[in-house]
């Protein structure tokens, strides 16, 4: 009986995801993608700078970081070495309500063209290393236009790539019922089929945005149920923040990622996901750093990102470039202003651990902290050297099981 139920709990609940998780997904219009979108971006992102907050000091002041001139500066420059040199980690293009709504023969061309510039970023080493689409919700009325447009932009991408790219990922939007990820698994199925790819080579990131996503029908939590319809495609779960605060009859006025309804439902995403391998993600600030209203947009987006890593959301949404350097500054302090407690604890885990033999029982304390170094580190935040003070290895930075780097050892 104990056999059967701990390889059921090990099916259920495999652990974290190994591998890279980007610090926020980027969103902008299907109409819009370039293969040098990114790259775009990022200057967009420094000439804002440059004009509201030229020097380290000014733009620490306008988001409210700590005065301490080492962690101001580092934070700075890292953050700027990261808008030149990887601005976008996640780029999904939006086929959806940063879309709007156009005729099919618009949606059919703007699919195609997108496609191809994926592929010509793929030729040129210009993507992100995270890329994907937002399709249109599989509801009563825009269920066709999104398998169409899903479709096209695929068999156009692979056409013209001869395969998908790396991480590549579908992000399905305001799913309601396990029925809405199951008939996009089985025409992504038939997709993979046609093109000789890879079973389950399209992969899936859930948008948690309407109540209905959270509690099913019969009160139970829905997520897992949602998760298992995708058929081992589901990747992620990414909360929508003012889809959902405004189902929840909560005011325009006070639609915003720090109110209590959001923090409900990211726990629950977050405990209901705990362990299962699907990655979670945060909604996103809705007040843009245009001018005259960048250092308030700025201010707020710093503070909504540093309240979601807080939380244990370790990658959000940004809508806009402006967001870029909040984005990074808030992960990166909150990395920097960790690290040497997390160094220290990591150091003394490890002596302990290597005294107690593969019995520790604080392996999972142990891992948490693992995963905090890796997660900085891919973020940019630490370097590598930084990572191997905690007395990790590269290879052990790789692999991030905890119980694993004991055995090794």
């Amino acid at each position: 009986m104990l056999n059967a139920a701990n390889q059921k709990l090990a099916r259920l609940y495999p652990g974290d995801a190994i591998g890279r998780q980007p610090v926020h997904t980027f969103i902008a219009g299907g109409d819009t993608f370039t293969r040098d979108s990114a790259q775009k971006a990022g200057e967009d992102a420094i000439r804002l700078i440059d004009a509201f907050a030229p020097t380290a000091k000014t733009f620490a002041e306008i988001i409210g970081l700590p005065d301490d001139s080492i962690l101001v500066e580092t934070v700075s420059a890292r953050m700027l070495k990261k808008l030149e040199r990887e601005p976008i980690e996640d780029f999904r293009i939006d086929f959806e309500d940063g879309y709007g709504t156009r005729t099919d023969a618009l949606e059919d061309t703007h699919a195609k063209l997108a496609a191809l510039e994926v592929a010509a970023a793929m030729k040129a080493g210009t993507l992100p290393p995270f890329i994907g689409i937002r399709i249109k919700p599989m509801s009563r009325e825009l269920h066709a236009r999104g398998l169409r447009t899903l479709d096209l932009f695929v068999r156009t991408l692979v056409k013209a790539a001869k395969r998908l790219p790396d991480n590549f990922a579908v992000t399905l939007c305001k799913v309601m019922t396990p029925a809405h990820v199951k008939v996009v698994a089985q025409k992504c199925a038939a997709i993979e089929r046609s093109l000789k790819l890879k079973r389950n080579a399209i992969r899936f990131e859930l948008m948690i945005e309407t109540p209905q996503s959270i509690f099913a029908p019969d009160g139970s939590v829905a997520l897992l149920p949602l998760v298992a319809a995708g058929g081992g495609r589901v990747r992620g779960a990414h909360f929508g923040v003012y889809d959902y605060t405004a189902l929840c009859g909560i005011t325009a006025a006070h639609q915003h990622p720090r109110h209590f309804a959001c923090d409900f439902a990211r726990e629950t995403m977050r405990v209901a996901l705990a362990q299962t391998g699907v990655m979670i993600a945060d909604g996103s600030s809705n007040l843009l750093p245009i001018p005259p209203h960048v250092p308030a947009a700025w201010k707020r987006h710093f503070d909504d990102v540093t309240h979601s890593l807080v939380n244990g959301f370790y990658q959000g949404w940004d809508l806009h470039p402006g967001h870029l350097p909040t984005r990074y500054a808030a992960v990166y302090a909150f990395y920097l202003a960790a690290l040497p407690a997390a160094t220290a604890r990591l150091k003394n885990f490890f002596t302990k651990a290597e005294k107690a033999g593969a019995a520790f029982d604080d392996a999972a304390t142990g891992q948490a902290l693992v995963n905090f170094m890796t997660r900085a580190l891919h973020s940019g935040a630490i370097t590598i050297d930084e990572a191997l003070e905690s007395g990790l290895t590269e290879r052990e930075l790789d692999g991030r099981s905890f119980r694993q780097i004991l055995a090794a050892r």
